[in-house]
């Protein structure tokens, strides 16, 4: 005992120590820092004719001082005012670019200059250039690539506030640029003084609203928004000649008919809202020629603060206005036929209206939908694909409508969207010659071509398949073979014998290759190389096991390199999950072996540490199940005590994992789920939560897959919260947040409060805040930091053996 109270008063002294407010950043351990701060594979941009490969060098992770810039934080955005863009939280940089021809192997690097970072490449419809942004020190510029190599800026002051600045037009020889007008003067300056109260009122009105980050406070904020989000929008032509379109405005979104005449914009109007970002703001949706001469208003609506808070809640009138993709100039949109409200009883929810230019005929209904309105997948006149979703059941509903005829529709299925055995893949979408996506027929125009993972128990093998127009089940052309998983990323010819793949399997990283669909030959197109061999020696299973009520689940297990059961013995092990809901046992018991996938962490990955001695059973199944109408959450506890309770068995039951050394962890919901754990089960002898929300009475009007509000259903809030049972919670916690966290629900106020609770009730606890950093985790700095400390927790707590999870529980009466 003597000996237990000692070990004790060591781990509590130098945890004080790394407590020390101030304190440097921790380099993560050797191995996993050397991986870290190798560059991390490019990724691929393939042309619209199939001919060219992009290949996008990535920039590693940013610097703290990158990431600790001035940023701007309005209306639910993050901007730099430096540059007029997005934050750098919020953008992945890219650094090099080099064009490699398909067919005769040849690449070109493109000229850009030194030190430069760019995002948002988009190829041309003709697929003859690469448009993209640069970042310069006081704005962003607008740059094109040539296939030979040359690159060379046609516009400056691009206003990047709402996303990507620019689309290019159907022909390939301009672009619609969304800039900084030019007439703009300085940023407004903020009162010293205050002119009074910031009053809000409501008169009765029912306006339940989400948690939401960065939102405007003031009225110097609106002043704020007004000023850096307000664009102009410019036909730049690749000579460099610029045409203004229309007039200055808050442009949220923006797009060119098929057939070049017209131009389809969102904008964002006056009174702004101080409980909802700005995509609530009053927005007007128009369409004007393509040079800015107003033709038609499509809605005009307001403030959207009387929204349901269901999931499946939308705005009244015309939402999500898009142009028909195999049609000249046609706008198609969704409309609520329950006024928002998927509580309502009806039997179609919505409906997708369609009116051809020059807009002066009434609108058609292409279609009713029973659920909510997603997307529709365009052909041709006689064959186009219109989805929807419902939340609350988890359905999905695909109908096949003729556009030539609208209003007739045939149900194609019906099925549970969480069904992994069942899922039927999606139709290959390419551009046209305008540049819109177009499902692809095949040769005989009989059928469209479709493409999917192919989940099965045994692994997931990607298909490529064929869908009768007429109706009948799909014909498999080609399918994956073991121990490749391998995708399909575009077909070469019209009759499919030739197609480009993205083949991997658990020892070979990611590459393109052409395959030979008959012959089976493949044909090598890049060869990235392994960014971290130190993980080649990593084993890796699927293993399954059964929950207490018999709902079977699964896990991934990771062993460490080099581990050998007979010699080793069991492992302390960190089991890292997050829970998920479900309305079928049936769906949620799917296991998809994943054994053919290759797999390097990145970034702040748990997987790190296998480097470390750690067993690692990554994603166990935490199915919360609601069957037959019956709410998840209101047994949330239960089924997560269970579902933890069988991942245990299930290691220790294979002997590689030792069952008194045993961590939980998880990020988010996974946080979440891991005080919840340590607070209702004594399976682990610590934990690991980072970024998570404990106090569910924060997020009054729903939360992750929660519908109801705090007041609808309060003891399902108070239960779930691991807040109300922090006096319980005896192992040891670290608890990490990014001190800017930007996620709805997470605000840092959450672990703040968290951690008080713990450390007023006894608790072992550690606190961890990453300044400037968002829900995930960016920079460098903070990614080690992050590793260290997850490193060092679990070797004080987990990884010795003996009588460490007794003296832990005791750790609090020692001191």
């Amino acid at each position: 005992m003597r000996v237990g109270i000692s070990f004790v008063a060591l781990l509590l002294a130098s945890t004080a120590a790394a407590q020390t407010p101030g304190s440097a950043y921790h380099r993560a351990p050797s191995a996993i820092a050397k991986v870290l701060e190798t560059p991390p594979t490019p990724v691929v941009a393939v042309s619209p004719d199939h001919r060219t490969l992009a290949i996008i060098d990535r920039e590693n992770l940013p610097t703290i001082a990158n990431l600790s810039k001035p940023i701007l934080r309005l209306g639910g955005y993050r901007i730099d005012p430096a540059t007029n863009g997005q934050a750098e939280v919020r953008i992945q940089w890219l650094t090099g670019l080099t064009f490699k021809d398909v067919s005769s192997g040849r690449t070109t690097r493109v000229a850009l200059p030194a030190g430069a970072r760019f995002a948002a490449p988009d190829w041309s419809p003709d697929g003859s250039r690469l448009a993209f942004y640069v970042q310069g020190p006081d704005g962003l510029a607008l740059w094109v690539a040539e296939r030979n190599g040359t690159a060379r800026a046609v516009a400056t002051m691009l206003n990047g506030t709402f996303g990507t600045p620019f689309v290019w037009t159907p022909d390939s020889k301009a672009l619609i640029v969304n800039t900084v007008p030019g007439s703009r003067g300085a940023p407004p300056v903020a009162a010293t003084t205050p002119t009074g109260p910031i009053v809000q009122e409501s008169a009765g009105r029912t306006s339940a609203a989400r948690t939401y980050e960065d939102l405007l406070g003031d009225a110097h904020d609106e002043a704020l928004f007004d000023y850096y989000f307000t664009g102009q929008l410019v036909r730049v032509a690749l000579d460099g000649n610029a045409q203004p379109i229309g007039t200055p405005g808050l442009v949220t979104a923006f797009s060119v008919s098929p057939d070049g005449r017209y131009l389809l914009t969102e904008r964002l109007k006056r009174p702004y809202s101080y409980l909802l970002p700005a995509s609530f703001f009053p927005t007007e949706i128009a369409v004007s020629t393509i040079d800015g001469q107003p033709v038609r208003t499509l809605v005009d609506r307001p403030l959207a603060d009387d929204l349901p808070v269901d999931f499946d809640a939308t705005v009244k009138g015309p939402r999500e206005a898009i142009w028909r993709s195999d049609a000249p100039a046609t706008l198609v949109w969704a409309e609520a036929l329950d006024g928002g409200n998927p509580r309502a009883k009806v039997a179609f929810h919505d409906r997708v209206m369609m009116q051809a230019a020059p807009f002066d005929a009434a609108p058609v209904e292409l279609a009713q939908t029973p659920a909510r309105y997603s997307t529709t997948m365009w052909g041709d006149d006689g064959f186009a694909l219109v989805l929807d979703s419902e939340w609350r059941t988890r359905t999905e509903h695909r109908f096949a409508v003729a556009p030539s005829q609208p209003g007739k529709t045939r149900l194609l299925m019906t099925r549970n969207y969480q069904d992994q055995y069942g899922d039927p893949g999606e139709p290959i979408l390419e551009e046209n010659a305008a540049g819109k996506p177009v499902m692809r027929f095949t040769a005989s125009h009989d059928a469209v071509f479709v493409t999917g993972d192919g989940a099965t128990k045994a692994g997931a093998f990607p298909f490529l398949a064929t869908m009768p127009l007429a109706g009948g089940e799909q014909v498999r052309g080609w399918t994956a073979k073991p121990p490749f998983y391998e995708t399909v990323i575009a077909l070469l010819d019209d009759k499919s014998r030739r197609i480009l793949t993205r083949r991997e399997s658990a020892t070979l990283a990611p590459n393109y290759v052409i395959r030979t669909v008959a012959g089976n030959g493949a044909k090598p197109i890049t060869a990235f190389a392994d960014p971290a061999p130190v993980f080649a020696g990593v084993t890796k299973r699927t293993i399954t096991y059964s929950r207490a009520d018999g709902v079977p689940l699964s896990g991934t297990l990771y062993l460490p390199a080099g581990y050998d059961a007979k010699r080793d013995g069991p492992l302390p092990t960190l089991l890292w999950a997050y829970p998920a809901e479900y309305t079928d046992a049936k769906v949620a018991g799917q296991t998809v072996d994943q054994g053919n996938r290759f797999v390097r962490p990145r970034g702040i990955s748990h997987l790190f540490l296998l480097t470390q001695g750690y067993a690692i059973l990554d994603n166990p199944a935490m199915p919360i199940i609601g069957e037959g109408g019956a709410e998840a959450n209101d047994t949330y506890v239960k089924q997560l005590q269970q579902d933890a309770q069988a991942a245990v068995d299930a290691v220790a039951k294979l002997g590689v994992g030792d069952p008194s050394r045993m961590a939980v962890g998880g990020h988010s919901y996974g946080a979440f789920m891991t005080a919840n754990l340590l607070a209702h089960t004594t399976l682990f002898r610590a934990g690991i939560a980072r970024s998570g929300a404990y106090n569910r009475t924060l997020t009054p009007f729903g939360f992750q897959a929660e519908q109801r509000t705090y007041w609808q259903a309060t003891p399902t809030y108070t239960e779930m919260s691991a807040f109300t049972y922090a006096d319980r919670i005896k192992a040891p916690v670290l608890l990490i947040h990014g001190g800017a966290d930007d996620n709805s629900g997470t605000f840092p106020i959450q672990s703040e409060r968290m951690y008080a609770a713990l450390k007023g009730n006894g608790a072992t606890v550690r606190y961890v805040v990453l300044p400037n950093e968002p829900h995930g985790y960016r920079a460098l700095e903070s990614t080690e930091e992050t590793l260290w400390q997850m490193t060092d927790w679990l070797d004080r707590f987990v990884k010795p053996v003996g009588a460490a999870s007794s003296s832990a529980k005791s750790a609090a009466a020692d001191k």
